[in-house]
């Protein structure tokens, strides 16, 4: 595989010397997308013209943007433009190394700050490949003048225990209006440890129409992921002192270590279907424009203004998610509910529509916000195995659910010191019943000591009832029905200043969760110190308080750059809701040109946390869930550093990078989930290439 990629990358590279780079954009959270430099390359530039023959542009205009899920309220994202951070892109970690994950490339992960989690408490199959799987709310829509292609490569390693991923994307219009494209991306990771390798592979397809009366954007993606689990290794000292062990041996290697499972897949395939479209209406006025050729000139162009927006949203997924279990190793399990050939799958499929009218700010001097009411209907339909009572015939229990909800919102950015946007919803009908959720936002922009200063603030209160699979979940080796669980009650506020000259960043938060839902570990113990697995769905009924608080500062001094991010975090009930008190992220390089073409950064980062009883994973639930108390260990307190040289070269980005530099020193606890190590040192290249066509 890797050896084609390599081939399809050399043929393509004719037509991409005649290309122009995207501007890599930036997600939630200073997180790039990976996707482009932002520095634009013709090779007719600073070439004499020859006056025979017409001159060759390439329009170089482009906008990308998010669609808001719930709202279809188009999100403009800032452009890039610098490689900073390329080599992290492919981190299953994230880029700053804030997630917990399983030590393989695109394997289940959970983040370690709880104020970077989900804010709904979902048990969703999908969750912890959120790496890979992406809503629709993070795709990207490209609005280009001429045909645009980004092609990605991340590898490490070999055909025997390496890693890869290629994604190409590729956007045209046809037209000022309408616009279309295609996303391809192909993760394969052979895995360090035995029975750990991960497939998957997406195919989106997206169009667009945006004019002043009607707009709507459509994507289409099918996702297919499988995971082989291991289980963890059957021993840590494999890691942390491997002379106890047979490991000592010179011959040794990662894949020798002795894991709990083999023959056992969880596989996933899943198909979205997102569609949002509205009509504005409004009316035309005459504006001056400046003119930009004539000088003390302007010129009268037609400016559509908004009054009022109809919008219609449709949100489909299916799902259906299969635990395959060829082999069971003795005394691994505490309870078997279905027959040993039967077959551990759920299917679900959820479609939501949503109707929302809007009137719109600014078309007079009264439309001091954007008002908007909306109702919405969700189905979702379930299937999961059951018996018969008294036989071991096998069936489909099927359950459906609908709810419907209605909610408004209110907004304002008209002004430049100060924005805000307060939203609430609630369910009015069935179990759903007296759920709701009300989020607000405020931002302020003013001067302090003369230095700008924008202070941002977040509130919400969310009363949920728990997701269908903590009511209700049958497989081969757990099973639970769960009808009284308690609604989940949520209440957030936090705050963040940033002083841009600065380069600072501070953040505050707290939140409190009452009857805060989990997946409880209550091993059996068979021998002592061996424990079978077992796990039920939990409710802490008393309140759990987090305290949160972030640093970020940048430093510069000439060439030499810092990045530090430090977060502090405490819970008040760790054996529930542990978190790790301090996590840390510092990344330090030089940065400068080489024959002042080649854009060079040389650095090196590291991840730290402290010790904290982290989730342990269950292959079977395909999960993260509470270790077992009786014999919990702690992970933590140990470093991971890299050392990389990024370069950015025309339109071109490529990376050479050497992750886990110092794997042979300190305490080789290198876990980020308990029993499952890390990978050890390995090199890691990369390229992001852009161009027009």
């Amino acid at each position: 595989m890797k050896r084609n990629l390599i081939y399809i990358l050399l043929l393509m590279l004719p037509a991409a010397m005649f290309g122009q780079h995207l501007q890599e954009h930036q997600l939630e959270n200073g997180v790039k997308s990976g996707m482009g430099s932002g520095e634009v390359f013709s090779p007719f530039k600073n070439t004499p013209k020859d006056s025979t023959k017409h001159e060759i542009i390439v329009p170089k205009e482009i906008h990308q943007w998010h669609v808001d899920e719930r709202t279809g309220e188009v999100l403009a994202i800032d452009a890039d433009t610098m490689q900073h951070m390329f080599q992290n892109w492919h981190l299953t970690e994230g880029m700053n190394g804030e997630y917990n994950f399983l030590g393989n490339m695109g394997t289940p992960r959970m983040s370690r700050i709880f104020f970077n989690r989900p804010t709904e408490t979902e048990y969703n199959f999908l969750q912890p490949y959120d790496y890979f799987f992406t809503r629709p709310g993070k795709f990207i829509f490209t609005d280009t003048k001429s045909p645009y292609t980004n092609l990605s490569y991340h590898s490490s390693g070999n055909k025997v225990d390496g890693d890869d991923r290629f994604r190409a994307y590729f956007t045209t219009n046809a037209g000022k209006h309408f616009g279309a494209g295609f996303l391809f991306d192909y993760l394969y990771a052979r895995g360090r440890y035995d029975n750990q390798s991960s497939a998957q592979m997406n195919f989106s397809l997206f169009s667009f129409y945006r004019s002043d009366r009607y707009n709507y954007h459509l994507l289409a993606s099918r996702y297919h992921m499988k995971q082989a689990e291991n289980g963890g290794i059957t021993d840590d000292r494999y890691i942390t002192r491997p002379e106890e062990t047979d490991g000592s041996n010179s011959s040794f290697g990662t894949s020798d270590i002795p894991v709990r499972l083999d023959a056992s897949w969880n596989r996933n395939e899943a198909y979205t279907l997102f569609f949002t479209h509205n009509y504005n209406f409004g009316f035309y006025r005459e504006k001056e424009i400046a003119d930009s050729i004539i000088v003390d000139s302007t010129r009268i162009e037609q400016e559509f203004i908004n009054v009022a927006r109809i919008t219609h949203t449709a949100d489909i997924t299916q799902n259906s998610r299969e635990f395959i279990n060829y082999r069971q190793p003795s005394g691994y399990y505490a309870d078997t509910y279905l027959p040993k050939d039967s077959t551990d799958k759920t299917r679900y499929f959820e479609m939501t529509n949503r109707l929302s009218l809007s009137l719109c700010e600014g078309f007079s001097r009264w439309a001091f916000a954007d008002v908007a009411v909306f109702a919405s209907h969700k189905y979702s339909h379930y299937a999961l195995p059951d018996t018969t009572p008294g036989s071991a015939r096998e069936y489909r229990k099927k359950y459906n659910e609908h709810i419907l909800s209605i909610g408004g919102s209110i907004s304002s950015d008209r002004w430049k010191f100060f924005r805000y946007h307060v939203e609430g919803e609630t369910a009015i009908n069935g179990d759903e019943l007296g759920t709701f959720s009300l989020d607000g936002k405020l931002e302020f922009d003013f001067k302090l000591w003369k230095k700008d200063v924008i202070l941002k603030a977040r509130a919400f209160m969310k009363n949920n009832r728990p997701s269908f699979y903590y009511r209700h979940y049958h497989s081969e080796h757990f099973w639970w029905d769960n009808n009284d669980l308690d609604k989940e009650f949520k209440t957030r506020i936090c705050g963040e200043l940033h002083i841009p000259s600065w380069k600072t960043r501070v953040s505050v938060g707290v939140e409190n969760v009452k009857n805060f839902t989990y997946i409880a570990n209550n091993a059996v113990e068979m021998t002592p110190g061996r424990y079978l697995n077992r796990f039920t769905v939990a409710q802490e009924s008393s309140n759990i308080q987090v305290f949160t608080a972030t640093l970020k500062q940048d430093f510069t001094a000439g060439i030499f750059n810092i990045n530090a991010e430090l977060t502090y975090q405490n819970s008040s009930n760790k054996s529930v809701l542990p978190l790790p008190e301090l996590n840390l992220y510092a990344n330090m390089f030089l940065k400068f040109k080489i024959a002042k073409v080649l854009n060079t950064e040389i650095g090196a980062d590291v991840r730290y946390f402290t010790e904290y009883y982290a989730p342990d994973y269950s292959p079977a639930l395909g999960q993260f869930v509470q270790q077992n108390q009786a014999d919990r260990i702690a992970i933590g307190d140990y470093p991971i550093a890299s050392a990389y040289a990024n370069f950015l070269l025309k339109q071109t980005r490529f990376y050479v990078k050497y992750y886990h530099a110092n794997e042979t020193v300190g305490n080789k606890k290198h876990f980020l989930v308990p029993h499952y190590p890390t990978t050890k040192g390995v090199l890691w290249i990369g390229l992001s290439w852009n161009f027009y066509n």
